[in-house]
């Protein structure tokens, strides 16, 4: 994938977020689609390598629209600003279970995992295992396959003031039981991301991640 010419595409979107200019440029538009969707394909296939629940999901599976839903937005700008897809088990990017998430954005090229917009009594008994098997998490989070593309830590964009009722303030991991959702990140430039082999690198940087994502789909799938 030309992911140089696919940033340079996004970025003159960003810049004209409009229809007259989409559609004047409608042609541009589906040949980075298309190549997105190749990237996809081939990155599928490389996942399923190590995760094999993945083996059966085509790129329509994990790709996002790249339409917005402006209709409970303030910003009105009608085409997303990135290219991203979800490649997780049952159900591509409509899955609840935790998978590998690629996001393809001038200045934010991105990969990640993790689970997001858990349901209340879900994210209870998240919580609940993160406090039960912390060690475990741990050492997912400690391993030096992990470390080489996330730092050890995981991220939430939402977080709660204080701890959640029911878990004691003292507990070595009680910053985590604050997170409304659970993922990591490894973010790549423009430059390095469009003079590597992306499929290879988020491959095997999905292979990192991947006792992590096995770690809360442990509790997703038992509940």
């Amino acid at each position: 994938m030309a992911v140089k010419q696919t940033l340079e595409f996004l970025t003159n979107l960003r810049e004209n977020n409009n229809r007259e200019w989409f559609n004047a440029h409608k042609n541009w538009y589906q040949e980075e689609k298309d190549d997105f969707e190749r990237l996809v394909t081939d990155l599928i296939g490389r996942v399923a390598e190590f995760d094999e629940r993945v083996k059966y999901l085509k790129p329509s599976d994990c790709i996002y629209r790249i339409y917005r839903d402006v209709r409970f937005s303030n910003d009105k700008s009608p085409y997303k600003r990135h290219f991203a897809a979800y490649i997780c088990p049952e159900g591509g990017r409509r899955s609840k279970l935790a998978g590998y998430y690629l996001h393809l954005e001038p200045d934010n090229v991105m990969l990640s995992g993790g689970v997001y917009m858990l349901e209340s009594d879900m994210l209870k008994k998240v919580r609940m295992s993160v406090y039960a098997n912390y060690d475990e998490l741990e050492t997912i989070l400690q391993n030096p396959d992990f470390l080489k593309y996330y730092n050890g830590k995981m991220v939430a964009s939402e977080v709660l003031k204080k701890v959640p009722a029911g878990f004691p303030s003292d507990f070595e991991g009680v910053e985590y039981l604050k997170f409304k959702n659970f993922m990591v990140e490894h973010h790549l430039t423009d430059e390095k991301a469009s003079e590597i082999d992306l499929v290879s690198y988020a491959a095997d940087a999905f292979k990192a991640q991947y006792y992590f994502n096995q770690f809360f789909n442990y509790t997703i799938e038992n509940e």
